[in-house]
């Protein structure tokens, strides 16, 4: 069983059609980046895959089961479809911290209201998350006394707290100068390293999409145009599309 099936999915916004009949597998447990220019469909897959957008037609399934359709071919309520999204936790390129709450709150909010569990559990949990993201010093700091590489990890922490069993990533670090986006991708490392969390990544990081992965999905035009191992994608790649985006990005 995958842990995500994209079949022969399109996704289109008006006339603009964005993704053209996408077939990604992903197994349980694999790392996988997703490189490509501006408006290939690298975010739209994470934003289909969390339910976030709707395809325009074909099928996604997480762990053999539809995001889409129930078993007699209807679309999935509103609580079905939840159940289903729970299995993820996505990362946003902006924080989305609530400016109210502490960081501890931030993290507790979601394992209590959605989950059902004790505050006192999800407290545990929460400084778990935060120890892991080095954060727990930071336990009583509101989003505004933090920088912004602090608030994105503490993001990181919020989604791993209710323990998805995929964690999407969306250019996590494109709101950030180049030493926190730094401190960020160091707790994904970690976060690749040390856990069985399958990562679907989207980054311009292209140094880090190489130590990370264990595979590379390279798209253009809403259509992988080629996909393999970072030695083989970054050292010999196929494509000669992908050998002068590569190029591109890698003088920058």
């Amino acid at each position: 069983m995958y842990a995500i099936e994209f079949e022969n999915v399109s996704k289109s916004f008006g006339a603009h059609p964005v993704l053209i009949d996408l077939d990604l597998l992903v197994r349980p447990g694999e790392k996988v980046t997703l490189i490509g220019p501006s408006g290939s469909g690298k975010t739209t897959v994470l934003r289909l895959a969390m339910t976030l957008e709707k395809p325009t037609g074909g099928n996604i399934r997480v762990f053999g089961e539809s995001i889409l359709f129930d078993a007699t071919g209807k679309p999935l309520s509103s609580s079905q479809e939840a159940r289903i999204r729970r299995r993820c936790g996505m990362v946003f390129q902006q924080f989305n911290l609530f400016p109210h709450l502490t960081v501890l709150q931030n993290l507790v909010l979601a394992p209590t209201t959605a989950l059902g569990q004790a505050t006192d559990q999800a407290q545990t949990s929460a400084l778990k998350y935060l120890r892991m993201v080095g954060l727990e010093a930071k336990v009583h700091a509101y989003p505004a006394q933090l920088s912004g590489g602090q608030q994105q990890r503490i993001a990181i922490a919020r989604a791993l707290v209710l323990k998805p069993e995929i964690l999407l990533l969306d250019e996590i670090t494109s709101a950030l100068d180049p030493e926190l986006a730094g401190e960020v991708l160091d707790v994904v490392r970690d976060v690749a390293h040390e856990t069985k969390v399958t990562l679907l990544i989207v980054t311009h990081e292209m140094r880090f999409a190489r130590e990370v992965s264990d595979r590379i999905v390279v798209f253009d035009g809403g259509r992988i145009i080629e996909q393999g191992s970072p030695d083989k994608i970054f050292s010999n790649p196929e494509s000669a599309r992908t050998r002068t985006f590569l190029q591109y990005v890698l003088s920058r």
